[in-house]
């Protein structure tokens, strides 16, 4: 049997042990949460969706730590350490209190008459659930990888799921249209329990699906809904559900406008569970004003302006760019854009292109990855300039070897009063991110030996 001493090698080890990074399916994970009898003693909350996940999520955790609540919240993918994907009462998980779980799942897959091969997210999931498992939780969140039917979380039955909105996203998997995709993401409802779409307009497959298997749909504009107005020169919003209303609250500390819904959805979540886990308008307030979520829309405090954001398909791109949009003027805008090479990568681009001055694209240290050559065809053939030319920013497309380089052509070229935004994969800005910690760490030292 293998065993490794420390998480880092566990890791490792699981990157190389399935031979497909993605395998959809329910039929291995299930024979380890029988071995494991593997369940929970508190409420499961389960947040699919394309894109919004991990922000719902973090409100959701906010408003129950606040409210006293003891939780346990898994989202993925992580930006800086692996740790990130699971947190208990609001901090990552430390080596020690993961690396027993991870050595659970290894011996329970070995166990059985004919072991079976689990890929890196299945595995890390089992352990991180094992993990929460053994805590005596109130209440446990739970983001899905990728659809939600087939998708290693959907092995635990949710006494409340939300759908935060339904896009085209990994097709090659869940199916290409929104339709499809809906049902898949559909997947993750339960009879009898409550289903918050926060999609405005979402695919008829999922209220379907609702319907066919007797959840309890709530839906946006018709079961709940928000409004914003201004109180004494302060921007406020309302919340209002089946029998709940949630006046003059503060805007998330989120960044960006999709958040009030996000927001929204994570409320109607609450009130649809508010006898299993009330919680009050302080609560509420608290929360939102101090969640936190790294990557998402993220305004760097300093000039220039350095925004962060994971946009990864079309959907999160057309957010993005409305956010950027409503920041108001700056005189040139850099793009440090990187991205998966299985994504529309045109129409992420067309988003943005009426946005950005000047674009350093990048490859990424992975082999999914689209190449900076492939990425600059596709912005000539939107009909960005490729041959302007100015002596302080040079080229209007610049390629580089990986993303903290290219971060710090943009931070080179730009004057204080410009922009640089950091954008398209989680790689991107996990690389411009551990370029800045590093650049901190740096200054520091060299302030403490002066």
């Amino acid at each position: 049997m293998t065993v490794f001493i420390n998480l880092q090698d566990w890791l490792l080890y699981l990157e190389t042990a399935y031979p497909v990074g993605i395998d959809m399916g329910l039929v291995r994970v299930k024979s380890i949460k029988t071995v494991l009898n593997l369940q929970f003693n508190c409420p499961v909350i389960v947040v699919g969706g394309t894109n919004g996940k991990g922000s719902t999520c973090a409100i959701l955790e906010a408003i129950l730590l606040n409210a006293g609540y003891h939780v346990g919240c898994h989202t993925s993918p992580h930006l800086m350490e692996f740790n990130e994907r699971a947190r208990l009462d609001g901090f990552n998980a430390t080596n020690d209190e993961l690396l027993p779980h991870f050595y659970a799942i290894e011996t329970a897959r070995l166990s059985l008459p004919q072991a079976v091969l689990l890929t890196y997210f299945e595995f890390t999931t089992l352990a991180i659930m094992h993990l929460f498992a053994s805590r005596q939780l109130d209440v446990v969140i739970l983001e899905v990888g990728l659809g939600g039917r087939l998708d290693a979380v959907n092995i635990i039955d949710a006494d409340c799921t939300i759908i935060t909105n339904v896009d085209l996203d990994h097709q090659h998997y869940i199916g290409d249209t929104r339709e499809l995709i809906g049902h898949e993401k559909a997947g993750i409802f339960r009879s009898g329990k409550p289903a918050i779409i926060g999609d405005p307009l979402p695919p008829s497959s999922v209220a379907q699906h609702a319907k066919s298997i007797s959840a309890d749909l709530w839906l946006f504009n018709r079961d709940f809904c928000y409004e914003c107005h201004i109180s004494s020169g302060r921007q406020q919003w309302s919340y209002r559900g089946r029998s709940l209303k949630h006046v003059g609250l503060a805007y998330p500390a989120l960044r960006g406008a999709n958040q009030l819904l996000n927001a929204a959805s994570a409320l109607a979540a609450l009130e649809a569970l508010h006898e299993l886990l009330p919680v009050n308008s302080q609560d509420i307030h608290l929360g939102l004003e101090s969640v936190r979520l790294p990557g998402r829309f993220q305004v760097l405090p300093g000039r220039p302006v350095i925004v962060l954001d994971v946009a990864h398909n079309p959907h999160a791109t057309a957010i993005l760019a409305k956010n950027l949009s409503n920041m108001g003027y700056f005189p040139y805008t850099y793009s440090v854009f990187g991205a998966m090479a299985d994504k529309d990568i045109s129409s992420m681009l067309a988003y943005l292109k009426d946005e950005v001055h000047y674009w350093c694209i990048t490859k990424l240290p992975t082999s999914r990855a689209i190449s900076a050559v492939d990425i600059k065809k596709r912005l000539i053939a939107l009909g960005i300039p490729h041959d302007n030319f100015s002596a302080s920013s040079g080229t209007s497309i610049q390629q580089f070897e990986n993303p903290w380089l290219a971060y710090k052509n943009a931070l080179s070229r730009a004057s204080k009063s410009d922009r640089i935004v950091v954008w398209g994969s989680f790689y991107t800005v996990s690389s411009v991110m551990a370029y800045l910690k590093i650049r901190e760490v740096s200054v520091q030292s060299e302030d403490q030996l002066s």
